[in-house]
């Protein structure tokens, strides 16, 4: 079992995470911790664990080469017969590999196993359920069409574990900025079953000012990037030509819905946000778009140059943000349970 620990400043962080995986029962653990040319002490924290834990190995960047690079170095040096990734200021929960390697033992056509994680911030971690209800199993590609339909991630990314010989067969990371993680679930089901793990907590993932998720990507630099995710994804698919078709479909009808979602949002709520607006509107005309959405589209941008009246919108916009807020909390206990929205 190989878990591989990027780290760039987190060196106030580190030990949790390494802690956290070095304590877990019944999963003997490769940890691989790769510093990418840090500023603080992390790699000097990152030896003194080497020294006092034999199972931890510390690799070096001589220059920063980003979260990708990083992964992929300590991915070379993985020797595991399962892979976790496992960010510096993310922790595992007590179990979690030992849940995780019982579903794939079980279930040798699975290639991903995950399960919900825990988000909290500070030094306080909420307590993690740890009785596993059942396991969700999907076929691989029919779990991507849902991701196709959907558009969007389910997963944070410490809950994951991967079988080593599909990472192998699938290879390592891609170089996106915001999406590389999303990418690779997707390349992974894409050859091989996903599995969920219910009613247990696979992990804790701290939100905090300097994490990598908390760096502010807006509306439109996201759609951007989950399109470059699933348009990268397509490019190395070898599918059937009429299946990997239909996911492009699908793929396409949600980005535009989400762009067009985001769109009227403003429109409804009148936040006059104008670089935000024009900015989701060209990330939107680069997607594939058939006729009737570009002229959806237009007609979108012709409202938008029409003075709103904020007295005339306050009953709408009430009833926009409680649908919205009952909508989000069934999609979140739906998650919750069964690992996809």
């Amino acid at each position: 079992m190989s878990v591989v620990i990027p780290c760039y400043n987190y060196a106030n962080f580190l030990p949790e995470a390494v802690l956290s995986v070095i304590s877990q029962v019944g999963a003997n653990t490769q940890v691989i911790i790769v510093d990418d040319a840090s500023t603080d002490n992390s790699l000097s924290v990152a030896q003194s664990l080497a020294a006092a834990h034999p199972e931890v190995v510390v690799l070096s960047n001589a220059s920063n080469r980003g979260p990708v690079r990083t992964f992929n170095y300590g991915l070379e040096h993985a020797t595991g017969e399962y892979l976790v990734r496992l960010d510096a200021d993310d922790l595992l929960t007590p179990g979690s590999l030992r849940r995780a390697i019982d579903v794939c033992q079980v279930h040798p056509e699975v290639g991903l196993v995950y399960g919900h994680p825990v988000h909290f911030s500070g030094s306080s971690r909420p307590a993690a359920r740890q009785q596993v209800k059942g396991w969700a199993l999907w076929s691989g590609m029919d779990w991507v069409e849902e991701r196709c339909r959907a558009g969007v991630n389910v997963i944070t990314s410490p809950e994951v574990l991967m079988r080593m010989s599909i990472v192998r067969q699938v290879g390592g990371q891609r170089d996106l900025p915001h999406g590389h993680d999303m990418e690779m679930w997707l390349r992974i089901a894409s050859v091989s079953d996903v599995a969920f793990i219910r009613g247990a907590d696979q992990a804790w993932h701290r939100d905090h000012a300097q994490s990598l998720s908390a760096r502010k990507v807006n509306d439109a630099v996201d759609l951007a990037e989950r399109a470059k995710v699933f348009e990268t994804l397509f490019s190395w698919m070898t599918s059937p030509a009429d299946r990997v078709a239909k996911m492009r479909s699908l793929t396409d009808k949600a980005l535009f819905d989400g762009g067009l979602k985001s769109l009227r949002v403003q429109l409804q709520l009148g936040v006059p946000d104008v670089q935000g607006f024009t900015q989701m509107i060209s990330v939107v005309q680069g997607l594939n778009l058939n006729e009737n959405q570009r002229a959806v589209l237009a007609s979108v941008q012709a409202a938008w140059q029409v003075p709103r009246n904020s007295m005339l919108k306050a009953i709408p916009v009430f009833f926009h943000r409680a649908g919205r807020r009952i909508i989000w909390e069934y999609r979140q206990r739906h998650w919750r349970s069964f690992g996809v929205y």
